[in-house]
């Protein structure tokens, strides 16, 4: 075993380039989500890689889900690289969806470019680069002559950005990540090379709705303002809801510490004349927000709904003309894998050997795809451990130090012979 060990970390070491050029390959794929372009392509080149690297590669289309369609075909991408036996399994899986480049660049956002010992470009750290470490991981195994008692996969997914339902959760309800057939799942999100996410908080999306009367906007007493309702209802998630959960701290390890609080957002707030150019003298007769509720792992999903309904109960019965409606846009529970689990001793093992510096356990204040590892695949045995600086994400000059692609790729590679080799 520790020849095999040096072998593969000379492998990887050796080949670092050639990692950094698969990363940039990808980025230079524009897959922007929304609405999710050059999906095929993306995963296609994933495909190609794989196969040339010895494993059996198939391409699973989230048939049936409404993203799915001609123009934006969701297509995903799993490679099998088997051992002796089928178990246990190790499955390294990653989304290859970004964020829109936005504004603010001074670098070509799909340019792929090296700089100064960084990879730039949309997804250099959320999350292409994660990509190609976990898939040259396995590759370095393979050319270093090891042989695996279990097996390995590598999959590159879709749309993790909006939810992951037509990637990772496609994958989960279709049985290829599943509790009856894998044992480990790693997605190299980019929390670094020496921290591994072991969960995340969870996520109530909701619209709440007033409902007005419209009038002309000369004769307001007419009518009623669905906007001002709003502002009422908006007043009290400030007054009453917001300093409730200012006080709900959780005990997982999710970073940064300020986000370890339960909270609220207002995403967005459309109400009355949208249109900025025309004038529509008119009393607004609707007024729509949309909060972003996030809940810690010691709270109810249940309750967490409840009080938002108290609150909209609460505004109607200081005014009892003020009507509203909630609709729920998503919900995700907290998830978090268990303290105990081999996959954590594995990859801190990893992690001390290649860095020289005990792991760091965190979670994570937004979601990903675990959520559906765990709850749909049945896994607990899931983390996130992958390479990039998580501030960078989504931001202008996204990048990724190239030393700690070579680092997370040695990592995961350490990982999956200790726990399948």
């Amino acid at each position: 075993m520790p020849d095999t060990v040096d072998r593969v970390l000379e492998e990887i070491e050796r080949s670092s380039d050639e990692i950094v050029d698969f990363a940039a390959e990808l980025i230079r794929i524009p897959t922007v989500n929304p609405p999710g372009e050059a999906y095929p392509e993306c995963a296609e080149a994933i495909g190609r890689r794989l196969e040339a690297w010895g494993m059996s590669v198939d391409y699973v289309n989230a048939a049936g889900r409404p993203e799915h369609t001609t123009d934006h075909p969701r297509v995903n991408v799993v490679g099998l690289l088997e051992g002796s036996g089928p178990r246990p399994l190790v499955h390294l899986n990653g989304h290859f969806d970004v964020v829109p480049a936005g504004a603010g660049w001074t670098v070509d956002p799909f340019g792929g470019e090296v700089r100064e010992g960084r990879l730039f470009g949309r997804g250099a750290s959320d999350m292409k680069s994660g990509i190609a470490a976990a898939a040259f991981a396995v590759e370095a195994i393979r050319r270093a002559g090891a042989t695996l008692r279990g097996s390995v996969e590598v999959s590159g997914t879709v749309d993790e950005e909006s939810g992951g339902f037509a990637g990772v959760a496609h994958l989960c309800a279709v049985g290829r990540i599943s509790s009856d057939r894998a044992d480990y799942v790693i997605i190299p999100e980019p929390f670094g090379p020496g921290r591994i996410c072991v969960g995340h908080k969870g996520v109530y999306w909701f619209d709440v709705t007033a409902h007005g009367r419209t009038a002309h906007g000369s004769m307001p007493h007419i009518g009623r303002s669905a906007v001002m309702d709003m502002a009422a209802f908006l007043e009290l998630v400030r007054t009453e809801l917001e300093p409730q959960l200012e006080t709900r701290v959780t005990d997982m390890p999710v970073v940064p510490a300020e986000s370890r609080r339960a909270t609220i957002n207002v995403n967005a707030v459309h109400g009355g004349q949208t249109d900025a150019e025309h004038q529509s003298p008119c009393v607004a007769d609707e007024c729509h927000a949309t909060f972003d509720r996030r809940f810690l792992i010691e709270e109810d999903l249940e309750d967490v709904r409840g009080e938002i309904r108290a609150l909209v109960a609460a505004a109607e019965s200081a005014d009892p003309d003020r009507r509203y409606t909630v609709t729920d846009r998503m919900a995700v529970e907290p998830t978090q894998a268990p303290g105990d689990s081999p996959l954590i001793s594995a990859l801190a093992s990893a992690v001390l050997r290649t860095t020289g510096q005990p792991a760091e356990l965190v979670a994570s204040p937004g979601t990903y795809d675990q959520k559906h590892v765990a709850r749909i695949g049945g896994l607990a045995h899931c983390v996130a451990y992958g390479p990039g600086p998580l501030q960078e994400a989504h931001q202008p000059d996204e990048s990724c130090s190239v030393e700690d692609i070579v680092t997370a790729t040695k990592v995961m590679a350490l990982t999956v012979l200790e726990l399948a080799g």
